[in-house]
């Protein structure tokens, strides 16, 4: 399948991608400062994720996200992409980690994936972690599938027009009055907030809409508790 041209336009736009969501996360560094949140100094880890995307079941495209799993020490329950350390094994390249990673997260065959390119290296708060997004496409999906429970509790293809229905969107404001995107990517359940993307995972996804054009008018003024957003902070993080 031929690659869409809002795709194309994104590979072209990689360091812009970067800019606007180094100046996100910045923000929400300072914001939290503010607040009192504890942040870790730069740890000098690095990382990367896989934003890999699909032509997905309506041919309109989706991107592959996973739900952490709920006992991790860190990032619990939250919405990710797949990715993780780049370790010694990947000779310090990140495209090498984040296809590991997602052979090992969510055992993609990525025989089939084509990588576009990599985005800037972004300090990721309250880590310290620098995160490096892969972009790539996979024309030909394959199977997915939890591959380590301790780690992933379920794999997710999200169709791009969940992430792009006004309805889907929302921000998280916290008590400085910082307000970053979500994204839900399931109906609440009762007084569940249901699947939310917030945090790291949301800004990305919220740059790459708006540069690959594929964003829609929606009310940035509605917002949610951070309660209601998946793995959201403790109470007194808030």
């Amino acid at each position: 399948m031929t690659r869409p041209d809002w795709l194309e336009r994104l590979a072209g736009s990689l360091p812009q991608v970067g800019e606007a969501v180094a100046e996100h996360l910045g923000e929400r560094t300072r914001a939290a400062r503010a607040e009192g949140v504890h942040l870790g100094a730069r740890s000098g880890r690095r990382a990367a994720v896989l934003v890999l995307f699909g032509p997905g079941a309506d041919g309109a495209g989706d991107v592959v996200l996973l739900e952490r799993a709920s006992g991790l020490r860190s990032h619990s329950g939250q919405i990710a992409f797949p990715g993780g350390g780049v370790e010694n094994d990947d000779g310090g390249d990140p495209v090498r980690a984040a296809l590991r990673e997602a052979r090992e997260e969510v055992r993609l065959d990525t025989a089939g994936v084509e990588v576009l390119g990599v985005a800037p290296a972004l300090h990721v708060p309250p880590t310290g972690a620098s995160v490096v997004p892969v972009l790539a496409w996979e024309p030909v999906p394959s199977s997915l599938a939890v591959g380590d429970p301790v780690e992933v509790a379920r794999v997710l293809r999200v169709p791009l027009a969940v992430l792009t229905d006004p309805a889907s969107r929302a921000v998280v404001r916290t008590r400085s009055g910082w307000t970053g995107p979500t994204f839900a990517l399931e109906a609440p359940d009762g007084d569940d907030g249901g699947l939310v993307a917030w945090g790291f995972t949301a800004a990305v996804l919220d740059v790459l809409l708006r540069v690959a054009g594929l964003e829609r008018p929606w009310d940035s003024s509605r917002a949610l508790p951070m309660s209601a957003v998946t793995g959201g902070l403790p109470e007194g993080a808030r």
